[in-house]
C-alpha cells in the first residue's frame, strides 16, 4: 500500500520515555517497507510529564484523566485517524480519553484479549503495575473471557513496582531482569498457564526467550494492531 492510502496513528506517549521508544522502534522493524515513505505515519505526543498514574489511582494525587484527554484532543487536532496508548495502567482512564475526542481510540487491554481468545489458556498470570491491578484491567476482562486471573502477592507487586521505577530512572542492570523473571516464574508456581505482559516497561528485559510460559507482550500485539490499522488491512472500530 503506498503513501497517502494509509490511516495516521496517533500515540499517546511518555509513560514513560523509554517504553514509547521500544514501542515505536518496534513499529519500524515491524513494517513492510523498502523506503522511508513505505513507513506508517506516528503523530506522537511524548509527554512524561503526566503525573504519576499508580499514584492517582491510589486516590494519592489527582486524576491523570484531564491530562490524557488533553493529549487525545491534540493528537486528533493534528490530524490523526485512531488513538493507541503506550501504558496499561493509564487504561484506567479510557472513559476519559473517548469521551473527549470522536475518533477511535484502540485499547491495549482489548488487543491484547483479542489474542488471549486464540489460546486455550484458562489460568492467566498478569504481570502488571500497582495502579493497573488495583483498577482491575485485565483481571475483569479475563474473567469476562472465562479465565482464572492469577496475580503477585503484595510482597511481590512491591518488588515489581521496585524494579519499574528503577527502569524508568535508566538502571539496566542484569539483576533486574532476573527479577523480573523470578516474579513470572512465582506466577507459573502459582498455577498460570500462560502470561500477560501487561506493563510497556517489561519488553526492555523480558520477551518470549526468557519467559517461563507462553507471554502475550502487549507492546508487540499493540505494535501489531497499530500496524494493520494504519494500513486498512482491519476495520477501524471505536
Amino acid at each position: 500500500m503506498g503513501p497517502g492510502t494509509d490511516l495516521t496513528a496517533g500515540v499517546l506517549g511518555g509513560l514513560g520515555p523509554e517504553a514509547t521508544v521500544d514501542f515505536m522502534a518496534k513499529v519500524i522493524a515491524a513494517t513492510d517497507a523498502s523506503c522511508d515513505q513505505d513507513h506508517i505515519r506516528l503523530l506522537i505526543d511524548h509527554n512524561p510529564k503526566v503525573p504519576n498514574r499508580n499514584q492517582a489511582l491510589a486516590g494519592e494525587t489527582p486524576s491523570v484523566g484531564p491530562e490524557l484527554a488533553a493529549m487525545a484532543q491534540r493528537l486528533e487536532q493534528a490530524g490523526a485517524d485512531f488513538l493507541v496508548m503506550v501504558c496499561n495502567t493509564a487504561h484506567a482512564y479510557s472513559d476519559d480519553i473517548r469521551a473527549a475526542i470522536s475518533i477511535p481510540f484502540v485499547s491495549i487491554i482489548d488487543v491484547v484479549m483479542d489474542e488471549l481468545s486464540t489460546h486455550s489458556a484458562s489460568r492467566v498470570g498478569i504481570m502488571a503495575a500497582q495502579g493497573c491491578l488495583q483498577a482491575q484491567l485485565y483481571q475483569q476482562a479475563l474473567i469476562q473471557a472465562n479465565c482464572e486471573p492469577v496475580v503477585w502477592s503484595d510482597a511481590e507487586l512491591a518488588t515489581f513496582m521496585e524494579l519499574v521505577y528503577r527502569i524508568k530512572a535508566g538502571e539496566r542492570d542484569a539483576d533486574i531482569s532476573s527479577a523480573i523473571e523470578k516474579l513470572a516464574a512465582s506466577l507459573a508456581f502459582s498455577g498460570a498457564d500462560l502470561l500477560i505482559s501487561g506493563c510497556t516497561e517489561i519488553p526492555l528485559f523480558m520477551g518470549a526467550d526468557n519467559s517461563p510460559l507462553p507471554l502475550l507482550s502487549s507492546t508487540d500485539l499493540l505494535v501489531a494492531r497499530t500496524i494493520a490499522l494504519a494500513r486498512q488491512q482491519l476495520p477501524l472500530t471505536s
